[in-house]
């Protein structure tokens, strides 16, 4: 065996590599000096029994097998585990004294824990089951290890290794027995600078490589009486100041940092140890302090950092001008909501001369976007910063703006909350990992063991940013106490025990002359204890030592006492004691403060003052949020003890926690620091991963196993895997643990899927969240409760059934029934409206009874706890309750989200449905009253409807109280509803709903919105078809809403209703119904033309020299161009063809037009298009043959357009060029010479395109003039031929899945309303298409609803890319760097665009300068930008297009001019079909990608298959009124019959046969239906248009 493996086997079975490491040279020369030749062979037990010696000490391998020790079967695994423990024969005389004493086996098993270990705890067991065997062989051994040291010149190689171990031992012990500055360095575990501790380093709490615990500070006292055991630990050594330690004055400071720490001399030692890291540098910090060590400074100096960085160079500006006060957002999570309140108070003073704004964000409180803009600093708790951040909007966006995150109070990790501040570091710290960004986190902390592991967690570089300072840092030193009080916990001999601790320990410290403060943990204790105390001491005869009479003030305070009510305080203050807590009024509070700061008070409870002394009387405390008595926090514990010792005024303090024996332990551990601090990771694991899928951060299984890689459980599991099931050959084969997070994923998003919450796809691992995830996630609703709904939840539920659900939530788990409070939930169940499933016998009826309790109003109750249990309910109620709510919208459900919105304000208003509506109302009680006896049967509306004076009498008042009633009546929200049925197919009908507001505004009462709910329900009443969420504005009329449902052929329903529901006020609802007896659905369409499989056309088919213009771009004719080239290039027929995008039909437009010209010299031809891009374009197009064909080509002015060009020609004009030139013309006067009208993009026909056509039909009737038509695929484009009076034979209608070309399709259905939520939700999904579509081609656009979202959507891609390579290049092509695209910022006006250019994406759209819209179409089509942005309304002006094509919502804001008021609409159907075309390739494959609402989804996509709808908006505009206004100017007035016959030419006058109820009539017969229409179209004009 070579030596140094020798080596290291010594030091292993040593357990601690440091020992061979210090004493390597001397273990290896006597090792290696040793004789092995002569070695006795091994017993035959060693031989047969392989597999159990492969378990067994390697020390086993040298036992004689004649005179060595072998233990029995029983205990052999007892001594394989001492044989590995330090000190055996020390170890075996101590476990030999207590096994020899007569005391019961419970304290002989205590004390034995005590020797051996609580980590060993299963060993202890194990000795006492086997506790005589044990005894004699462990005397047996003790022998032969005492024989053994005393014997000479043995060469049996146990004998040699004991000395060996037992002078290593001795060396270590004299090493640790010399001072501090003595010590010989040695080799150890690598010590970094920022380290500070008055122990050695192995103590210094650094983990040991088997993680076990460490042992209490030298100098530990331990005594036990026969009420208590008592453990004291001594305040450690001071730490000498380092050479390059000094305290930085605060003259020396910036005028930044002095002025806010004027009040200073200097920064204290830690201060000043941390400055030059805190205030110079943006490195990630921990700094581990005692409390009261000043870390809140610490803190306030990285703030401060932040500031200076977004200083102003400018000399010219002050300090408080020259910060960029909106760049930034620092962030400070403090444990508790108190804390944050005392922090928020003092940086807002500290700042206030800076002008930065310090909010607090805790509990339900939410910041405006206002107050989100002009707040720098938010203080918080983690759970709400956890809630904020899984907002992807909103209070969310906070965290793309963060630079700065201050965790407070870190060492939290250990306990149940820790698992939330895990969550918001591995959330922040994947965002700067995403978006290349810098956030500094800084974590504080007490004391804490691991805390390089805390460190490693928070991205810490230990080499400048790990602080951590030992309790000797403390300002003053403390003594610690931990009593534990013997009895079982919670019997009278405890209490009894604890009563007597107090005393001894209060009287001691009095006698001493020091000041004591006691606390308790309830408002009534406070009291109870003072006056059990003072009796005890006055049976005790020690009140003289209490008295404060002989203080100078005494007088002076007993009569300011005299003027207080509070007769405990004044009874208690003459014995030297006081009373504080927060039930006292705050006069009582700061005398009491007073008192207590003069040293006129010996003994106080509560009081937040510094004292000598603190003792912690007991730590069971009732916390509220779980509803049951838990262990006081060590949060809380060192908080106390912060307050131990006077800094200036004394050299000392001392703190005592009383608790029970059994948690002396508990206490010891934690406040000492001997235990690591474990990760509470999984047990929110679930929940977590969830959230970050439902925010989009997570995609896939590979997502969330790097997610889990930045959690504080991922280190832990590192640095101790047997705690968290991990062996440790696992951990050698995987460093990284892919393996176990992997697993650890599966399992959560296993369990996730079996709850429906998420949708796994098992073969690509991708992750989709469903509604009930997103709601969870939203709502804070634990996966647990979700379970729960899932079997709770029905289409049909009353009240009552939805508060038994409610009060099912785990989030109500620890809830607890107790016997002391069910007399008074019995009295409440009495009292309350709804049934209680279950009673008071289950956690979830007492839950269920104080929610009815609190809506009740009844804020009387006698217990204390059931106060408590009461507000909790409360807080989480409505919370859960609004979560409830949108999983019952996101099913549909009708009646039971009926129940759940009069629920949910029933919890918020405390306010049954049932109740009078108008008790929100400001009026008076007596008027409530009175309106409730006289007229409770009268709705608000009717109510609503009398005069001041009916009303007063009405209800036995007088006038003016009947005046205050209508008021309040008219102020009552609600809406008047309208509606029209517009069919849009055969079996697709579209409501339009118009609601209008019908009260008055009040801005106290209304606010600056009125948010409601408008849906339409089937006739049972059971299902939701479709829902809108709307808001009334103070300036709000009115707002129109459209619903389009399916109507299956053959089933039409006999009604709908429409409900309207007030999202804030109880009781305000209306609803319609809707009859559809009176529908008339147009008929089922069968006019399409099948495609043939023709051979192609050559393009040789048309004539010279227009076979050679076109030959160079083409050769063949597709199939639709090949199937309608006969009718459109041979005949003279009217023609109609529609087919889909990338058909060709503006290339036939284009042949057509040319042929006629050329065919016919002289001839005149009309292109009309509907926009001016595309006019454009086909102007463009024919201009480029006109030379080759010698014809004329013009885009006239109006004046110009309906004059014959000389010698023929084509003319391309907009539809309201034409209506112009129209205009100016006598609608019966002729238009000859006109040969050819060309409609192009007759999809898009609106009221001017189609006024203008028909007056130019009208003015070519009796002229030989062909009208040809275009268009994309319509649904019925019958009636549109029939317009154009197109034969049968002459219109071509192609379905849109007669596409010649290779697209594919995807629809991605959203369920989240309009909003910036919603585009953070289609990132990733956004990204992954686009990267799909990238593989199979070049390019790729994404289309987005306004300019405003082209930066926002475009970063969320690159953020996305970047997140999915490792290059960080976002789209930019791997054959291109970065450094290539600089040469193109100089061509760019707007500079920032040179930012995207170089991550691959490009913006398209007006608001561009024209120079950069040309440079990005150059790139896209150099393939550098890959990846175009586009808004919407840009998208009939895009000349390019893309194998892959993204449609990112399909709804935008319109913003009216007059008002200001935003109102959401849908795109129209050709702009998505516009959309489409553009992955169009004919190469290839395109994709086309919509992401739309969930609603809208089967509209859209129905269409798209089968061809758009067509309807006359001829009626819907003014300009059918202007052009009648315009011929009346000129003296051409219209009769009722002129403007009957006019009509008649119209594209309306075919629709209102066909589709009658789109356009208000039951009948199909047209003339009766345009007669009705030319009435109602002169009833609503004014009078001087028609004479």
């Amino acid at each position: 065996m070579a030596s140094g493996s020798i080596l290291e086997h010594i030091g292993h079975l040593v357990g601690d590599n440091e020992v061979y490491d210090s004493a390597q040279r001397n273990i290896l020369s006597e090792w290696t000096s040793l004789d092995f030749k002569e070695v006795p062979q091994a017993p035959d037990w060693v031989v047969e029994e392989t597999d159990r010696w492969q378990n067994e000490s390697a020390i086993w391998t040298y036992v004689d097998g004649s005179g060595g020790f072998s233990p029995s079967a029983s205990t052999e695994h007892i001594w394989q585990s001492l044989d590995r423990k330090p000190e055996l024969q020390s170890l075996l005389d101590a476990i030999l004294a207590t096994l020899s004493k007569d005391d019961p086996e419970e304290d002989v098993s205590t004390e034995l824990v005590d020797i051996i270990g609580y980590d060993d705890i299963e060993l202890v067991f194990e000795i006492t089951a086997n506790r005589s065997v044990f005894k004699q062989e462990a005397q047996d051994r003790l022998s032969m290890l005492r024989n053994n040291v005393h014997g000479s010149g043995s060469t049996n190689p146990e004998d040699m290794f004991t000395n060996s171990r037992q002078r290593i031992q001795a060396e270590l012990e004299a090493n640790a027995a010399r001072p501090l500055d003595l010590e010989p360095e040695r080799p150890m575990q690598e010590q970094y600078p920022g380290i500070y501790t008055s122990s050695s380093a192995a103590s210094g709490n650094m983990l040991s490589q088997y993680g076990t615990r460490y042992s209490l500070p030298m100098g530990t006292v331990r005594q036990s009486n026969k009420e208590y055991e008592e453990v004291i630990i001594p305040p450690p050594g001071h730490v000498p100041p380092r050479t390059t330690e000094r305290l930085i004055l605060i003259n020396e400071l910036d005028p930044l940092a002095r002025g806010c720490f004027a009040a200073y001399k200097s920064l204290n030692r830690i201060q000043s140890i941390v400055f030059p890291t805190a205030y110079k540098t943006n490195e990630n910090m921990l700094v581990a302090a005692p409390t009261g060590a000043g870390k809140t400074d610490v803190a306030l100096l990285t703030i401060l950092r932040v500031l200076d960085q977004f200083r102003s160079d400018d000399p010219r500006l002050s300090i408080r001008n020259s910060i960029n006060t909106s760049a930034f957002k620092i962030i400070y999570v403090a444990p508790m909501k108190a804390l944050a309140s005392e922090i928020t108070r003092k940086f807002s003073k500290r700042l206030h001369w800076l002008g930065i704004n310090v909010r607090e964000l805790t509990g339900d409180m939410q910041l405006t976007k206002a107050e989100i803009a002009q707040t720098q600093v938010i203080v918080t708790t983690p759970e709400k910063w956890d809630v904020v951040t899984r907002k992807p909007t909103g209070e969310g966006e906070l965290a793309s703006s963060i630079k700065l995150l201050i965790l407070d109070e870190v060492h939290l990790l250990n306990e149940e909350r820790g698992a939330v501040i895990e969550t918001i570091v591995a959330r922040t710290l994947r965002q700067v990992e995403s978006t290349q960004s810098m956030v500094r986190i800084v974590g504080l902390s007490a004391t804490l063991p691991n805390y390089i592991d805390v460190s490693q967690f928070l991205s810490v570089n230990p080499y400048k940013g790990l602080f951590y300072f030992d309790s000797s840092f403390r300002p003053v030193p403390l003594e610690q106490h931990f009593i534990g009080v013997r009895g079982k916990p919670g019997s009278a001999l405890s209490k009894k025990n604890l009563d007597h601790a107090v005393f001894q320990k209060v009287t001691e410290l009095v006698d001493q002359g020091h000041q004591v403060m006691i606390f308790v943990h309830a408002r009534k204790e406070t009291v109870k204890t003072a006056m059990q105390l003072k009796e005890t001491i006055l049976m005790e005869g020690d009140m003289e030592k209490f008295s404060c009479e002989e203080h100078p003030q005494f007088a002076l305070f007993r009569r300011e006492l005299a003027t207080s009510r509070n007769k405990e305080m004044k009874l208690l203050f003459d014995s030297g004691f006081g009373i504080h807590h927060a039930g006292m009024l705050r006069s009582d509070r700061n005398l009491m403060e007073k008192m207590f700061e003069a040293r006129a008070i010996k003994a106080s409870w509560g009081v937040n003052l510094p004292a000598h002394a603190v003792i912690i009387k007991g730590t069971q405390i009732y916390d509220t949020t779980r509803g049951a008595f838990t262990d006081l926090s060590v949060l809380d514990v060192l908080q106390i003890f912060g307050r131990a010792g006077r800094p200036g005024l004394e050299t000392s303090g001392e703190g005592y926690i009383c608790t029970t024996e059994d948690k002396l332990p508990h206490y010891l551990d934690a406040v000492t620091s001997q235990v690591p601090i474990e990760s509470k990771f999984q047990g929110g694991m679930i929940d977590s991963i969830n959230a970050e899928i439902s925010l989009g951060t997570v995609a896939n299984i590979k997502d969330a196993v790097q997610w889990l890689g930045f959690t504080y459980l991922f280190v832990r599991m590192q640095k101790n895997p047997f705690i968290y099931g991990i062996d440790r050959d696992s951990l050698v084969e995987d460093p990284r643990l892919g393996a176990k997070r992997t697993e650890l994923v599966k399992l959560a998003t296993k369990r996730l899927a079996e709850i429906r919450m998420v949708v796994v796809d098992s073969v690509s691992g991708s992750l989709q969240v469903t509604d009930l995830g997103r709601v969870a996630a939203k709502y804070y609703i634990r996966y647990a409760s979700i379970e729960i709904f899932n079997k709770e939840f029905r289409p049909r539920m009353t009240e009552a059934d939805v508060l038994a659900m409610l009060s099912m939530s785990t989030e109500f788990a620890q809830i607890q029934l107790r016997e002391s409070e069910m007399k008074e939930l019995e009295e409440l169940e009495m009292s309350i409206p709804c049934q209680v499933k279950g009673g008071v016998t289950t956690s979830a009826g007492k839950v269920n009874i104080l929610l009815q309790a609190y809506i009740s109003r009844t804020d009387y109750l006698n217990d204390f706890a059931l106060v408590s249990d009461m507000a909790y309910v409360a807080q989480n109620a409505g919370r859960i309750i609004r979560a409830l709510l949108e999983i019952s919208i996101s099913r549909k459900w009708a009646h039971v989200t009926a129940t759940l919105m009069s629920m949910s304000k029933a919890i918020e208003k405390r306010l049954w449905p049932f109740e009078h509506p108008l008790k929100q109302s400001m009026l008076k009680m007596e008027t409530l009253s009175s309106i409730q006896r006289w007229c409770d049967e009268l709705t608000i509306v009717e109510l609503a409807s009398y005069d001041a004076e009916e009303i007063g009498k009405m209800v036995h008042l007088n006038a003016i109280q009947g005046a205050a009633i209508l008021q309040a009546a008219q102020q009552f929200p609600t809406a008047r509803i309208t509606y029209k049925l517009q069919p849009l197919a055969s079996d697709i009908l579209k409501i339009s709903l118009v609601i209008g507001r019908a009260f008055t505004w009040n801005s106290r009462l209304h606010g600056t919105t009125e948010p409601f709910w408008v849906w339409i329900e089937d006739e049972e009443g059971l299902h939701i078809l479709q829902l809108a969420h709307l808001v009334f504005h103070q300036n709000t009329d009115a707002l129109d809403l459209d619903f389009v449902l399916p109507i299956p052929q053959g089933t039409k329903p006999t009604s709908f209703t429409v409900r309207w529901v007030s999202d804030r006020w109880m009781g305000a609802e209306e609803e319609i119904t809707i009859s559809l007896d009176d529908l008339v659905m147009p008929p089922i369409p069968q006019c399409h033309t099948p495609l043939l499989l023709l051979p192609f056309l050559p393009v040789t088919a048309i004539n010279q020299p227009l076979a050679t213009l076109y030959a160079n771009r083409f050769s063949t004719f597709n199939t639709i161009q090949t199937q309608a080239f006969w009718t459109l290039y041979h005949s003279r027929s009217q023609t109609l063809v529609c087919a889909p995008s990338g058909a060709g039909k503006t290339t036939l437009a284009e042949i057509i037009a040319q042929s006629t010209v050329t065919q016919s010299p002289g001839s005149w031809v009309i292109v009309v298009t509907p926009r001016k891009s595309t006019a454009q374009d086909i102007y463009v197009a024919l201009r480029r043959g006109s030379e080759v064909l010698n014809i004329r080509v013009d885009y006239p002015p109006a004046h110009a357009v309906l004059s014959p060009p000389t010698g023929g020609g084509i003319y391309v004009t907009t539809p309201a060029i034409l209506l112009a030139a129209l205009t100016r013309r006598r609608p019966t006067d002729s238009l000859p010479g006109l040969d050819l009208v060309i409609n192009d993009n007759l999809e898009q026909l609106d009221s001017m395109y189609e006024l203008a056509i028909s007056l130019l039909q009208l003015a070519t009737q009796s002229e030989p003039t062909r009208y040809v038509g275009f268009g994309d695929s319509l649904h019925d484009p019958s009636d549109l031929a029939s317009w154009l009076t197109v034969d049968a034979g002459s219109l071509y209608s192609f379905r849109p899945r007669d596409r010649e070309q290779s697209l594919k399709i995807s629809n991605h259905a959203f369920t989240m309303a309009h909003s910036a939520a919603l585009f953070k939700a289609m990132g990733k999904p956004a990204h992954m298409a686009i990267s799909e579509g990238l593989r199979d081609g070049v390019a790729a656009i994404a289309f987005v609803p306004s300019r405003g979202h082209c930066r926002t959507v475009a970063l969320d891609l690159i953020t996305w890319a970047t997140l999915d390579s490792d290059a960080g290049r976002g789209y930019l092509p791997p054959t291109i760097s970065e450094d290539a695209t600089e040469g193109y910022r100089t061509h760019l006006q707007d500079a920032e665009l040179g930012d995207f250019i170089a991550k691959g994406v490009g913006f398209y759209h007006h608001g561009m300068h024209k120079r950069d819209r040309s440079t990005i179409l150059q790139l896209y089509v150099e393939g550098i930008v890959r990846v175009l942005v586009v808004p919407r309304d840009a998208c009939w002006d895009l000349p390019v297009r893309a194998s892959c094509v993204v449609v990112m919502g399909t709804q935008y804001v319109e913003i009216n001019p007059e008002t200001n008021l935003r109102r959401v609409r849908d795109y129209k159907l050709t702009d998505i079909v516009r959309m489409q075309s553009r992955a169009v390739q004919h190469k290839g494959t395109g994709h086309f990608h919509l992401f739309c609402q969930a609603e809208a989804m089967d509209t859209y996509s129905r269409f798209l298959n089968e061809g758009l709808p067509l309807e006359s908006q001829l009626m819907e505009t003014d300009h059918l009124k202007n052009w009648i206004k315009s011929a009346t100017s000129r003296g051409a007035p219209l009769s009722k019959q002129d403007l009957f016959d006019f009509l008649s030419f119209t594209f309306l006058a075919r629709r209102v046969a066909s589709n009658p109820t789109y356009y208000g009539f039951t009948s199909t017969n047209r003339a009766e239906n345009l007669s009705r229409m030319v009435d109602r179209f002169l009833e609503a004009s004014p009078r001087e248009i028609v004479v």
